[in-house]
């Protein structure tokens, strides 16, 4: 009877400690998962208080690209309970920049009238192939533009390489999940594009939790292709010899760093009507290579 009893309770919490681990609803604590023929060679798992690691992570400030109406300031950035939150607030900043008369999208303004964080590896970290894995819960409010994305160390942009590994926007008031390449074209500051635009609502129709879930996005990246990946379901794929700059520069035959953002308005929508605080949760960041 004892012996029965023993394996009864090894059993229930062997139970309970799968499922806690397998609950989409929280943060997972659990080690990092080993990868076949892999090595992990990166992780934030962001298991601290306060701010998100400096030998990882640097801040973008201010107005910063696709007129979005956010100014980035690192005061809404924070690891809680596991967690790195970034925080999409509705709340006045003045624009120190701000130039009278001018018709330039980021001096033109004498405030932005929302505030978020852009976090970064750029000049910290930076890899070259591998499979990257990020566990996120996304806020799809309108006016809400999340991303997990990659930029090359040189070249520029387009012409460095964008690799966007999960963006959520809307496009003519959709809500949709893309997966997205990016690289130079013939003209200076446009890109050519391999992109991936998903309904949100192909996966929020089977599951109407979806959007209170955590999921895991992924890439798995060579020297012959990249390939995104959102729960284990193939989003997008790119040959990386289909991906030449005009001046014969592949961008995704070079070192790329990380990026974490949440983004306010322009492809997001508009965040008028929305909640005054929009968040964005990623559990953790992990890298594997060969």
């Amino acid at each position: 009877m004892n012996k029965l009893i023993s394996l009864f309770i090894i059993a229930y919490f062997s139970v309970n400690l799968l499922a806690q681990k397998s609950d989409m609803f929280k943060p997972d604590l659990s080690k990092p998962s080993k990868v076949k023929g892999m090595k992990l060679v990166w992780h934030d798992e962001f298991n601290i208080n306060g701010k998100p690691d400096p030998s990882n992570w640097i801040y973008e400030n201010g107005f910063v690209r696709n007129q979005e109406l956010q100014w980035y300031q690192p005061e809404n950035v924070n690891c809680i309970n596991g967690l790195l939150i970034i925080e999409g607030r509705k709340e006045r900043v003045s624009n120190p920049n701000f130039v009278h008369g001018s018709v330039d999208w980021n001096r033109g303004r004498e405030s932005a009238e929302y505030t978020s964080a852009c976090i970064e590896t750029r000049g910290l970290k930076q890899w070259q192939f591998g499979q990257f894995e990020i566990r996120a819960r996304i806020d799809t409010a309108c006016g809400s533009w999340p991303a997990i994305w990659t930029l090359g160390i040189s070249g520029g942009w387009p012409s460095g390489g964008e690799i966007d590994i999960m963006e959520f926007y809307r496009r003519e008031g959709i809500p949709i999940i893309l997966a997205n390449f990016a690289w130079g074209s013939e003209k200076r500051g446009v890109a050519k594009w391999d992109d991936l635009k998903k309904p949100l609502s192909d996966f929020t129709t089977s599951d109407p939790d979806w959007t209170k879930k955590f999921h895991i996005w992924r890439m798995d990246w060579d020297k012959d292709s990249i390939k995104l990946y959102l729960d284990n379901l193939l989003l997008n794929d790119m040959a990386v010899s289909e991906c030449v700059n005009p001046n014969g520069f592949n961008p995704f035959l070079q070192p790329h760093y990380l990026l974490l953002n949440l983004a306010i308005g322009a492809n997001g929508g508009n965040p008028s009507k929305s909640h005054t605080l929009i968040k964005y949760e990623v559990d953790w960041v992990r890298v594997y290579q060969k």
